[in-house]
């Protein structure tokens, strides 16, 4: 659900984010109803996993920030940064976000927090060397839309289910149960073989729904960026431009960033050398022909 701001709403982004959302919740229901009719108790399972949800909800922006190694800036100490994040705040009705640079020559963003009071824009070195102004407005502007839209919130309530697919497979491996040598009334199936394939199944579908949900999250984001800047070119130039620079990267640089990229505005491996599938993004193609359609449509 998207706060009340002046980013452009998304029909679309809302239609496929409630059925990703309605297609998780009956995956979660259908696991537990198979744990609880093969006996299991998955109480200290779901106690551990809400622990570790409430944990990246309340602390995603600090957890972001030290593992990306952003630190919080002043106006005096980033006075162009803060300028356009003042002006575009403005512009989208929305509260101004606290002001980061990680100090990294991968160029890239990043905006992270549970909400807009509790916002965070974070920016590294590489990409404020690389970026004009108005390249720059489009990427914080894309970052924005992505606090607008409370993404770090849906994401996190999205990926509850994978972890609780993901402790219950290792549950199952740890306890040694995956070798089938529990079984009901000693006649039964194998308890620990069904928590371990039924786990390991809701896992990889929840993971590949995730990942779609946050493919349609960033083309939402570019689409409501372009159209508050009414600048879809200066995206386009900047999610090129990033792109081919990141390209250039070294591939042991680029596996050590791989990890965050769904936090990122551009990822550090892109579908070129992962299937589209499983990408926390969409193809750069898609992402620059939409904003050529805007372009079009704002005859520009």
């Amino acid at each position: 659900m998207m706060a009340a701001t002046r980013f452009a709403p998304d029909r679309g982004l809302s239609t496929r984010m409630a059925v990703t959302m309605f297609l998780l919740g009956l995956l979660y229901v259908a696991f537990m109803a198979v744990l609880v009719a093969v006996g299991v108790r998955a109480v200290a399972v779901l106690v551990i996993a809400g622990g570790l949800l409430l944990a990246q909800y309340f602390l995603s922006d600090k957890i972001a920030l030290f593992a990306m190694h952003g630190r919080e800036v002043s106006p005096q100490e980033a006075p162009e940064l803060h300028g356009i994040i003042d002006r575009l705040s403005a512009l989208g009705g929305m509260p101004k976000p606290r002001v980061a640079i990680a100090d990294s020559d991968m160029p890239n963003a990043f905006a992270t927090g549970r909400n807009q009071k509790n916002a965070v824009v974070c920016v590294t070195t590489g990409i404020l060397r690389r970026l004009d102004a108005r390249e720059l407005e489009g990427v914080i502007a894309h970052e924005l839309s992505h606090v607008a839209h409370r993404d770090v919130a849906v994401m996190t309530i999205a990926s509850f289910l994978g972890i609780v697919a993901g402790l219950m497979t290792r549950f199952a491996l740890y306890s040694g149960l995956a070798g089938g040598n529990r079984r009901d009334n000693n006649n039964g199936p194998p308890i620990g073989l069904i928590i371990f394939l039924v786990s390991g199944l809701v896992y990889c579908v929840s993971f590949l729904l995730t990942r779609a949900l946050s493919r349609y999250r960033e083309l939402a984001a570019d689409r409501a960026g372009a159209l508050l800047t009414q600048r879809p070119s200066a995206l386009a130039s900047a999610l090129t431009k990033v792109s081919g620079d990141i390209a250039r990267i070294p591939t042991r640089d680029l596996r050590e960033a791989q990890p965050f990229n769904a936090f990122y505005f551009a990822p550090a491996l892109s579908g070129q050398s992962v299937a589209t599938l499983l990408s926390t993004h969409p193809p750069l193609d898609r992402r620059l022909a939409q904003l050529a359609r805007i372009s079009a449509e704002l005859g520009r």
